[in-house]
């Protein structure tokens, strides 16, 4: 989040990590913009934050030609900031999903192509896996499966990677070393992404169990079930250059 309060310290730690693979996680809902709001007064509510609504946001991108002259000038400021970083662009993926709307995935599949965009999230996830991990839980195929499968055909006609499913969204906030050691077997074929909010101390999003999240990724059983089921483990990057 190029935008946020503790971004140049996540750009210095990042920067003392070379093997760490980056990517830009584009905000246009629920957070700040990196252009005053001034610039973009179709795109902002009171406080110059994004509307926090993601369906009225949405409404907005799609039928106000105003928003959409704006969402493309925030969107190449986003991906400008990431740049001046200096560090390699990995992928790209949106808060909240943003990048499922059609009108963003145009714009960011026109506008990352002038700063190297290679792969980007596509947030599909099978509902099969998550029965067999947890067959006393129920799941339900989402709802936007329509814009999954919309975006998959954008990125393919672009040249552009992602992976083929994503978990860790009916668990948001709960991918706990348990649910981990039950998801892995029964990971389906092609390449799937895992992925976490870790954190050293709770409280960055209310509910999520940050630590034990952070606990998942460095616990060691998690990485000796990893070899044994001989799952390989790679980056957007490699997929990208694959």
């Amino acid at each position: 989040m190029v935008a946020a309060p503790a971004a140049a310290d996540a750009v210095a730690r990042a920067r003392r990590l070379p093997g760490l693979r980056v990517g830009l996680h584009l905000v246009l809902v629920d957070g700040a913009p990196v252009l005053p709001a001034r610039d973009i007064p179709a795109l902002v509510g009171r406080g110059g934050r994004f509307l926090d609504n993601e369906v009225r946001a949405g409404v907005r991108f799609f039928f106000r030609a105003g928003a959409r002259r704006q969402l493309a000038v925030e969107i190449r400021a986003q991906f400008a900031a990431f740049h001046a970083t200096g560090l390699a662009l990995n992928h790209v993926d949106g808060h909240k999903h943003i990048q499922l709307h059609p009108t963003v995935a145009g714009l960011v599949v026109e506008i990352g192509r002038e700063f190297g965009l290679r792969a980007l999230r596509l947030p599909h996830e099978p509902v099969a896996p998550l029965r067999a991990a947890f067959p006393g839980e129920r799941y339900r195929a989402p709802f936007f499966g329509f814009a999954v499968s919309a975006l998959a055909r954008r990125l393919s006609r672009a040249g552009i990677s992602a992976g083929d499913q994503v978990f860790g969204l009916k668990w948001s906030g709960a991918m706990t070393e348990a649910r981990i050691l039950a998801l892995l077997p029964h990971l389906p074929d092609g390449v799937s992404e895992v992925y976490f909010h870790p954190a050293a101390r709770p409280g960055a999003i209310p509910g999520y169990r940050h630590e034990e999240e952070l606990a998942a990724l460095l616990s060691p059983q998690v990485r000796r079930r990893i070899d044994e089921l001989g799952i390989e483990l790679a980056s957007y990057g490699d997929l990208a250059a694959g």
